[in-house]
């Protein structure tokens, strides 16, 4: 199975590890639908910079209720049968245990809904089109969080990445006679905007990394286009670390 001519949904597209996913899969022949969260401008030129390979960007705030199903209704009427599906959006406010509880509860609940609900209703949505189609395939980007925890002011993140995490071997489980196949990809640290940029976060960052580095985002993007090819069927349901050895399990 080869992943050329295949038409993939990229949420948190327009830069970062999104962008560098969207780049991979069009290099390597496929089409690509852009999703995007507030940055039109970054999306905009990425869809410019890639031609006609977009198939077009669609902006959904993730935060709200029936985002994952509006997403994909506007994609399949933007392109017809799409093959894939790439669930990256997602964010990582704090959570801080003894902050104001007005915060805490709010950055539960925007954890939750753009990192575990967003993506569950999006791959809820594809499976229904996979099951018609005879195929397809999900790729849930996790965390490294959602295996090992994470420090105690970001506890919703860390729970709402373990939460795709069960939701993706689920899905794998039920869906593998189906033709469906369903991978998560757990890094740790990656070089993008998020990361810590200096100082001593930084330094912190990388003393537990013991390949002495973060990940790059091409590294994330050829794995997952691995994955989209179908070349290894065997390992649905499997998650793949790329943690430079910071969580080895």
């Amino acid at each position: 199975m080869s992943i050329e001519n295949k038409t993939i949904l990229i949420t948190g597209a327009s830069r970062g590890l999104g962008a560098a996913i969207a780049t991979q899969c069009v290099q390597e022949g496929n089409r690509v639908i852009l999703h995007y969260g507030a940055n039109a401008p970054a999306a905009q030129a990425l869809q410019a910079k890639l031609g006609t390979a977009v198939s077009g960007c669609l902006q959904e705030d993730l935060r709200l209720p029936g985002a994952g199903q509006r997403l994909w209704e506007a994609a399949i009427k933007l392109t017809g049968p799409i093959d894939a599906l790439v669930n990256n959006a997602g964010i990582d406010p704090p959570s801080a245990l003894n902050g104001d509880i007005a915060l805490w509860r709010q950055s539960w609940a925007d954890n939750m809904a753009v990192n575990l609900i967003a993506p569950a209703e999006l791959s809820r949505c594809a499976v229904k089109t996979f099951r018609d189609q005879g195929a397809g395939i999900i790729i849930n980007i996790a965390s490294r969080a959602g295996q090992r925890g994470d420090d105690i002011n970001h506890d919703a993140y860390a729970a709402a990445k373990g939460g795709i995490l069960a939701h993706t071997r689920t899905l794998a489980r039920a869906l593998a006679g189906e033709n469906i196949l369903c991978y998560a990809i757990a890094p740790g640290w990656i070089d993008t905007d998020m990361a810590p940029k200096g100082g001593d976060k930084l330094e912190l960052a990388l003393s537990e990394i013991p390949l002495g580095r973060m990940a790059d985002p091409k590294e994330i993007a050829s794995l997952t286009a691995y994955l989209l090819s179908g070349a290894c069927p065997s390992a649905t349901g499997a998650t793949f670390d790329i943690n430079g050895a910071s969580y080895v399990h």
